[in-house]
């Protein structure tokens, strides 16, 4: 059976891969049918997770012993690397949200893609993605993990810049890929720490190196490496400070955004966490639970005043990975893990519902010739509930998800987190209040703000009849993964019950108990969790509800004044905290980018009067000099008086030699007698 699921496995990582090299040279002969090939493909990797899925969760009744298989790949005298698969219950799930969330953004894009000038490129690129990303989840060691991680950098580069004609999407793939190497960096730089201590890339035989003491006696040296090795996720997962590169990124194509900002690819950085979470220190897990709160909050702020509809769900993403991140600090690592799957579900759903809105605004814009209006802008939507319900209530479903609503999936997973945080709360007191006021406070400005998107996108009169008019429900293919992952939004997908710690449902008896953390004492912690489930479930609840009847009374039953509030609250700091993205952005450019160019400039004028044209030039001025005297000398000298000299000797020479050339033969015989008379008479001399 470990041999089945070990080709399985093969198959699903390598396949993207074969769909990738297939997009960029065979794909074009199939004409109108190219896009059936990568479908098919992912496709077959989905069944095959699925698969796994089965043995590992269904059969394996949680108790399935992880399989690990690797081979030597470097081999010194002072380095051991190897690379391999390691598939247990967390690998086994999260191969199946990457496998099902990139077969529907394929069979999605097949519509909303159509006509494009590069539409075999962009599904060669999603291939690479997806090979790029199964790669990060089955790695069994932090280096081979560390590969496939640059390699989704690179990937989502290409496609975040895939219109990049755009300076706008070229300058967000840029900054995006930048943004991620200093993440990366520090990553790598944990990594090495973390080698040359326990000996092993492993993740596994570190987990095992740290509970047998590798680090006793240097555990700030074990903080400083699990921190160094969590800015990666910090990158990949848009946390404070390197989340700039996420609402930028949304100058990708709208399924794209689905694909890698929403579902897969910042995940990898709380997948990454939760792997190396038992080697984590306790002032480790405290600066990441500090971390993921304040992200939390910053980014649900900001999203209460972005009118433009991906940039509300780009902000709530950056939000919810804070919600997840802050949960691993804080030890609810099930709960962190188990909000990365129901989000994948509910946050694809708003993107690619988005997407739909976004689609059908730009046919109606083109029925009407208007190219100034911007399809993205909800102050150009409303009403559009009847001439898009599939779409609307699909995007309903995946609001009250990420609302917390009961009967929806993530209610079950913010519950579990809150209680942790609660119960972390309780233990720790002090300082850690910061964090749960960052929990419950970000809870309710999401329920705030992703209604806010629904009644003004869905509900009221249309801002422009006109537009209106033409807006239409969008095709099959596109409608077709709304309907799944709307589904796949409700609760009861991940259990029948809709309490979470009563439910003992498949998911949280799947995953394997962490018993050894660096960093807490998992049974205390366990303990504290129990009391805190129903206050936190309970004060969820209300905050959640609070949030939404706050944004009825503004954008659906129009009792408050939106535009008398937003008025007044321009005087208040907070609202232009929100306004403009607490200045972070600012920040970076007047202290980052502003001093780097002026140094790039002075280092250039350096360079170019001080080094190139005083230093340089110099010596190929003198050089120029030296060739000219040397040239006047070899001409003068050693050409006309030397070479042309010894001509004019040998030509001398000859015409008078050639008078001795007489031609008659008596002559010869006597000169060769006198000759011989000569060496006779030097051969006595001797």
């Amino acid at each position: 059976m470990d041999n089945i699921i070990f080709s399985a496995t093969l198959l699903i990582l390598f396949l993207p891969l074969v769909s990738f090299v297939m997009q960029l040279t065979i794909a074009k002969k199939l004409g109108d049918k190219a896009d059936y090939l990568p479908l098919s493909i992912i496709g077959s990797t989905l069944v095959l997770s699925f698969y796994i899925f089965y043995h590992v969760i269904v059969l394996g009744h949680g108790h399935f012993h992880p399989i690990n298989i690797s081979a030597g790949w470097i081999t010194t005298s002072a380095l051991s690397v190897s690379l391999g698969i390691y598939v247990d219950s967390i690998t086994s799930i999260m191969l199946c949200v990457v496998s099902l969330i990139s077969f529907l953004v394929h069979l999605y894009s097949t519509e909303y893609m159509k006509g494009d000038k590069r539409y075999l490129r962009y599904f060669a690129f999603l291939g690479l993605f997806t090979f790029s990303m199964n790669g990060i989840v089955l790695a069994d060691s932090l280096f081979m993990m560390y590969l496939f991680w640059e390699l989704v950098g690179l990937s989502s580069f290409l496609l975040i810049g895939f219109w990049f004609e755009k300076d706008s999407a070229a300058n967000a793939s840029k900054k995006a890929f930048l943004t991620n190497r200093v993440g990366d960096i520090g990553m790598f730089i944990g990594m090495m720490i973390l080698f040359f201590q326990t000996g092993t890339f492993h993740i596994q035989e570190i987990v095992d190196s740290v509970g047998g003491g590798a680090f006793n006696g240097s555990m700030n040296l074990l903080t400083c490496a699990g921190l160094l090795v969590f800015m990666g996720a910090v990158g990949k997962s848009a946390q404070f400070p390197l989340h700039i590169w996420l609402p930028d990124a949304m100058e990708g194509p709208t399924p794209v955004s689905a694909l890698i900002h929403a579902a897969t690819m910042v995940a990898a950085g709380v997948y990454m966490t939760v792997r190396i979470f038992p080697f984590l220190t306790f002032d480790a897990l405290s600066v990441i639970a500090l971390i993921g709160a304040l992200t939390a909050l910053m980014a649900a702020i900001i999203a209460i005043t972005r009118n433009d509809i991906k940039a509300v769900l780009a902000y709530s993403t950056i939000s919810q990975l804070g919600y997840m991140v802050m949960a691993l600090g804080v030890g609810a690592y099930i709960g962190a893990f188990f909000h990365l799957v129901t989000h994948a579900m509910f946050k694809a759903c708003l993107f690619l519902c988005s997407g739909s809105v976004i689609h059908a605004m730009h046919h109606s814009l083109h029925e009407l010739h208007d190219h100034d209006t911007d399809p993205q802008d909800m102050n150009n939507m409303g009403g559009l509930m009847n001439k898009m319900p599939i779409t609307f209530y699909a995007m309903l479903i995946a609001t009250l998800a990420i609302s917390g609503v009961p009967l929806f999936s993530g209610f079950l997973s913010k519950d579990m987190i809150l209680a942790g945080v609660l119960s972390y709360y309780w233990m720790y007191e002090g300082w850690t209040v910061i964090i749960l006021l960052a929990g419950f406070g970000a809870a309710f400005i999401t329920a705030f703000y992703m209604f806010r998107l629904i009644f003004m996108t869905f509900f009221g009169e249309p801002k422009n009849e006109k537009i209106y008019e033409h807006i239409h429900e969008s095709p099959k293919p596109m409608t077709i993964p709304l309907i799944v992952l709307s589904v796949l939004s409700l609760g009861i997908v991940f259990t029948f019950n809709p309490n979470p710690l009563d439910a003992h449902g498949w998911f949280d008896h799947s995953l394997g108990k962490v018993e050894h953390v660096a960093g807490l004492d998992m049974y205390k912690y366990k303990d504290g969790f129990k009391k805190a489930h129903y206050p936190a479930m309970y004060t969820s609840l209300i905050v959640a509800f609070l949030g939404i009847a706050l944004s009825s009374l503004f954008y659906f039953f129009n009792k408050i004044s939106v535009a008398k509030v937003t008025s007044v609250m321009k005087s208040v700091y907070l609202f232009n905290l929100s306004r403009y993205k607490f200045y972070i952005d600012v920040i970076y450019e007047n202290i980052l980018y502003k001093p780097f160019l002026w140094l790039c400039g002075v280092t250039s004028k350096l360079d170019w009067n001080l080094y190139d044209q005083t230093f340089i030039d110099s010596i190929g001025r003198r050089t120029l000099d030296l060739s000219d005297y040397s040239t006047k000398a070899d001409y003068n000298w050693l050409d006309q008086k030397v070479v042309d000299g010894a001509y004019r000797l040998v030509e001398y020479f000859n015409g008078k030699l050639k008078y001795t050339q007489s031609g008659v033969i008596q002559n010869y015989l006597m000169a060769g007698v006198l000759g011989i008379v000569l060496i006779a008479l030097l051969f006595q001399q001797i």
